[in-house]
């Protein structure tokens, strides 16, 4: 048994790169994407070659295996390992060199694919192959997997664009593979010259035939082509430090033909007959993998197939061939980029997408990307069909059609003992079918644990033991990523959902869309990692800790994988105590960016919240969760003392301050919010002029910032709403024993102030980002007691603050998940364009007509959609986009000592930029409390919420 003291000295003895054999590592590292999890002893992130040959050096000494690892997006199983990790995504991630002359570029293992295409942009030129991971995934896991992508029927696969490549093998020799045996281990050409016959008839002749080693790249009528054999080895061979790749030239234009039939079948048949039109793509997908088709030509499933030109002209013409000589139902050809980005997007995410059937239950990889040549594509879906039907299963094909490579994602039990036999009984086969096909196994990322078990029923017994001899020759030890490809683990072994808990934990919130189940929540994330991009598409949000750190543990990905692991109990072994887990979340902003942006729904503000409630129980919790967790009972003092002009006067003496603050939990860096001198409900209670008009009732929310902190904007809204036509009402302050009507926060009697019961309406938002959920649902409850006279009607309930209307549409009723009320709120809850859009149809807004920028909320883009809030801005005159992203504030986490670094990272990523960059006369929009508190105390900006902003323009038209 290795000793992991002794193991963790050597290597930090010898690598300068970190060294860390600790729990959360080795918890962030024991899955990739697959079905698979294997526990490493550590994680080495090496600064350079050195390092590697350094770190395999140790390995081989205290006899450890060791795995490369990029992004960790593989599904077969491959970038996991029970040794040591070389992660190369922290050091390794350089473009050392790019040459637009010659068409070539130079790079590390852990550059990420976008970034390489970033850089070849400006010189027309981009990398060919593109899978759908690619603002994520690492030049060095596309050449260990030989990854494709969409416009691989332009382009190839990676062994296709790889020219020489730099490896160290585990006994440390340096070599650089390339064409004319150029690289070759000692022993491999004499291996190769008397198998020459076997070569030469032994291998599929596929576009997508990836798996197994590529040993016939050695032949001589293929260039005895080291690189390429190389390619798709999956870590197994020899460790990859550098890389030579070949830049194709992009078409200067390109138009999108996005073409329906009736059904897959149809798609499938009609793929191989468009390739002679040398399209870029052929890319198909059916109707149950896109949530909405409202964007897609009507038909039941599409092929998306792309041409290219050197003037869009040119190209919408090359799509426009294609659409006639396609047998449709309809078409849709696409020349605007953005347009293009937008069906995209639909199509790369079904790798997520797909792991939920349309009645959400489960799916999982395992046959993710067999293929079979074109022409038989549409045969063998029939029969895959009829395969997974006669098992009982499910799934949804979709994929590279033009090269005949399916993904698909099948509802196995991989939790029950029966479960797991049928998916063992399946996957043989399944991979017997393939065969017939004349397909191969893997024909895009790699075999792994998932198939390299049955390489045999495709290649042959002789064949796969050609391949063990290749290994032999390249890694005798057999130290570099044992158990894939050759001599391989069972593929029904190693499952990583066998040590999670089969009952279901006990839990406060309800998770409906996993039946109640926090593992089936946590079980959600598949590992594609969407949430790793470097830079947000759009009005994306996910995962702004992230992209501020850059760590693993702060995606949304790490910290499922941490919560996986604690439900797991073998490397987090504390359970709801465990710190790893704490301290993961604690940069956690609760954005809910994830909710929305993750393919799959993973929910980390609401686990986080978990997390914390069960952390926490019975201890005493941080300081910031009392000062700030508990603002709403501090403000409603002060106001009810009136007490703000003391507090602000207090506040503004420094030291005073400055001591608040450490008692507080607040970062020393923040500025303390200044109180209103008048709180909201009683400017309300003090109005000369009451509503007027017959229009629509509605009730208007008092958020504890609106109503403490920015009363400006309720006040604006009672304008604008007013000014719509709309009757405004507050919701009752005293809930009466014997019921009662809609109050408006100031009616009064005898007999009610007697007999009734006083309160205030609360979403109970600062309560559930702390984890205070026991607290939250006090508060809640007794809001749902006052709104009884308000659910009693039909009167919506307008929420100004994007973050509360979140929290009373989605925490709310999965928290009182057993009171209907709950859900009853949670129907009503509009906010403000909403509101206007649905009950004020036919009120024109006042022109503004300026430009705008800020950024759309957080919580709008992930819970609330922000279609209502486009359209009145384009109505009023304000013409631009808000940016995406996150303000960073989010609340308390801003505020938190600790966080303001982090907080800072994520304004200047997309908000104070926007704002920097805008016209001088724009004006500056931002909804949310923390976004507008974000901007005036890191730019020195006053951002005004939509309704400030309309009301403005009422009293310049009066």
């Amino acid at each position: 048994m290795t000793d992991q003291r002794e193991l963790a000295a050597a290597l930090r003895e010898a690598v300068r790169g970190e060294v860390d054999l600790g729990v959360t590592a080795r918890a962030l590292t024991t899955m990739d994407a697959s079905n698979y999890r294997r526990i490493p002893l550590g994680v080495v992130a090496p600064r350079d070659a050195d390092d590697v040959a350094a770190a395999l050096s140790v390995c081989r000494e205290h006899g450890v295996p060791v795995v490369p690892r990029g992004g960790g997006t593989s599904i077969a199983g491959q970038a996991t390992g029970t040794g040591i990790v070389l992660d190369f995504t922290r050091h390794m991630n350089r473009l050392l060199s790019l040459d637009p002359e010659a068409g070539t570029a130079v790079v590390q293992p852990g550059l990420v694919l976008d970034r390489l295409q970033e850089a070849a942009a400006p010189h027309g030129l981009r990398f060919g192959p593109d899978p759908s991971t690619h603002s994520r995934c690492t030049l060095g896991g596309m050449i260990g997997n030989n990854s494709c992508g969409s416009h691989s029927v332009a382009w190839g696969t990676t062994a296709d664009n790889v020219r020489t490549l730099s490896v160290i093998t585990a006994r440390g020799e340096r070599l650089r593979p390339g064409p004319g045996w150029a690289g070759a281990p000692a022993g491999l050409r004499e291996l190769v010259e008397g198998e020459l016959a076997r070569l030469r008839t032994g291998f599929p002749d596929l576009p997508r035939r990836i798996s197994g080693y590529a040993v016939d790249a050695l032949l001589p009528e293929n260039r005895a082509d080291v690189a390429r054999s190389f390619c798709g080895s999956e870590g197994t061979l020899a460790v990859l430090t550098e890389a030579e790749l070949t830049l194709v030239r992009a078409p200067r234009a390109r138009a999108l033909a996005v073409l329906a039939y009736a059904d897959e079948s149809g798609a499938a048949q009609a793929a191989a007959g468009l390739l002679p039109y040398r399209p870029l793509t052929v890319e198909g997908m059916a109707a149950d993998l896109v949530p909405s088709a409202a964007d897609l030509p009507r038909g039941g499933a599409w092929l998306f197939v792309e041409a290219g030109g050197d003037t869009e002209a040119e190209a919408r013409a090359a799509a426009g061939a294609i659409v006639r000589a396609a047998d449709v139902v309809d078409a849709l050809v696409v020349t605007d980029p953005a347009r293009q980005r937008v069906l995209w997007r639909i199509r790369e995410d079904a790798s997520g997408t797909a792991t939920r059937m349309p009645d959400g239950s489960e799916a999982w990889p395992g046959w993710e990307d067999c293929a079979v040549p074109p022409a038989r594509l549409g045969d063998y879906l029939r029969d895959f069909r009829a395969l997974l039907a006669a098992h009982g299963l499910r799934g949804t094909p979709y994929g590279h059609f033009g090269d005949g490579c399916i993904h698909v994602r099948v509802d196995f039990d991989l939790l029950t003992e029966p479960g797991v036999a049928r998916f063992r009984r399946f996957s043989e086969e399944l991979a017997d079918l393939v065969v017939a096909h004349g397909g191969s196994l893997s024909g895009e990322h790699g075999d792994g644990q998932a198939r390299a078990e049955l390489l045999p029923r495709m290649y042959g017994a002789e064949t796969v033991a050609l391949f063990e001899r290749v290994k032999g020759v390249w890694d005798p030890d057999g130290l570099l990523n044992p158990g894939m490809l050759v001599r391989p683990a069972p593929l029904d072994t190693g499952l990583r959902f066998s040590p999670l808990p089969r009952e279901p934990v006990d839990v406060a919130f309800g998770y409906p869309a996993d039946a109640g189940d926090f593992s089936a929540a946590v079980r959600r994330c598949v590992g594609v990692a969407k949430c790793r991009t470097t830079s947000v598409p759009g009005s994306a949000v996910m995962c702004p800790s992230f992209r501020a750190t850059g760590e693993e543990e702060h995606s949304t990905r790490g910290r499922a994988r941490l919560l996986h692991e604690m439900l797991s109990g073998e490397v987090v072994t504390d359970g709801w105590r465990s710190t790893e887990v704490r301290d993961a979340l604690d940069l956690c902003l609760s954005c809910k960016g994830c909710r929305s942006d993750c393919p799959v729904g993973v929910d980390m503000a609401t686990y986080k919240a978990e997390f914390l409630h069960h952390h926490y129980a019975g201890r005493r919790r941080p300081a910031a969760h009392y000062a700030m967790g508990w603002l709403p009972v501090w403000l409603s003092w002060a106001a009810r003392t009136r007490t703000a002009g003391a507090a602000n006067a207090l506040a503004s003496v420094r030291p005073l301050a400055r001591l608040a603050k450490r008692l507080g939990g607040i970062a020393g860096e923040r500025e303390i919010p200044r109180l209103a001198g008048e709180p909201f409900s009683r400017w309300w209670r003090g109005r000369r002029t009451p509503a007027a008009g017959e229009g629509p009732l509605v009730v208007l929310w008092p958020d504890t910032f609106t109503e403490h902190l920015s009363p400006s904007v309720g006040r604006a809204a009672v304008r604008v709403l007013e000014a719509a036509g709309l009757r405004v009402a507050l919701p009752p302050t005293l809930r009466p024993r014997s019921g009662g009507r809609v109050g408006d926060a100031r009616s009064r009697s005898a007999l009610s102030l007697l007999t009734a019961r006083r309160g205030r309406v609360c979403c109970g938002l600062t309560y559930l980002s702390t984890g205070q959920l026991d607290r939250a649902r006090a508060v809640l409850r007794r809001t749902l007691d006052l709104l009884e006279p308000v659910l009693a009607t039909d009167a919506p309930l307008v929420v100004l603050e994007p973050s509360c209307a979140a929290a009373l549409r989605t925490d709310v009723p999965e928290l009182l998940h057993d009171d209907p009320r709950a859900a009853q709120l949670a129907s009503r809850v509009l906010t403000f364009a909403e509101a206007l859009e649905r009950h004020a149809p036919g009120w024109t807004p006042p022109a503004v007509n300026r430009p705008v920028t800020g950024q759309t909320h957080c919580h709008q883009h992930a819970v609330l959609g922000d279609g209502p809030d486009r359209r009145l801005r384009e109505a009023a005159g304000l013409t631009g986009e808000l940016a995406g992203g996150c303000c960073g504030l989010a609340g308390n986490f801003g505020f938190e000592e600790g966080h303001e670094e982090v907080s800072r990272a994520c304004a200047e990523e997309q908000l104070l930029p926007s704002v920097r960059e805008a016209p001088e006369d724009a004006v500056v929009q931002a909804d949310g409390f923390s976004c507008r508190t974000q901007l005036e105390q890191l730019g020195g900006v006053r951002g005004r919420h939509l309704a400030e902003i309309l009301a403005q323009a009422l009293d310049d038209e009066a």
